[in-house]
């Protein structure tokens, strides 16, 4: 289960708001029966957004948001298959977590 890695939200209940998560937890961590996620949002379901806390994207060729505020963990059972890598956005997503945390 790689840093960054995208799954989709098993959860039939919260699915369509939040479809994706994107794990964030250190793989030094793997041992551990939870997984640090950020959900992902489709764009279309915010008005405004504070682009440094949440990190835009495109998957599956659709716009979604990394709602780093909503911050959870989800067992590892309910990762099941990635379905894609937001490695290219570790920047983003670190100093989104920075801001979070330390508000610089």
């Amino acid at each position: 289960m790689g840093q960054f890695t995208l799954y989709e939200n098993p959860n039939k209940d919260s699915k369509e708001t939040y479809p994706f998560f994107v794990n964030i937890q250190n793989e030094l961590l793997d041992s551990l029966n939870t997984r640090l996620v950020i959900p992902l949002v489709p764009s279309k379901l915010l008005s405004e957004n504070i682009t440094r806390l949440c990190p835009e994207t495109q998957v599956q060729d659709k716009p979604f948001i990394l709602l780093t505020h909503q911050i959870t963990n989800v067992p590892v059972s309910a990762l099941k298959q990635p379905c894609g890598s937001l490695a290219h956005l570790r920047s983003e997503i670190i100093s989104a977590l920075d801001f979070l945390v330390t508000g610089i």
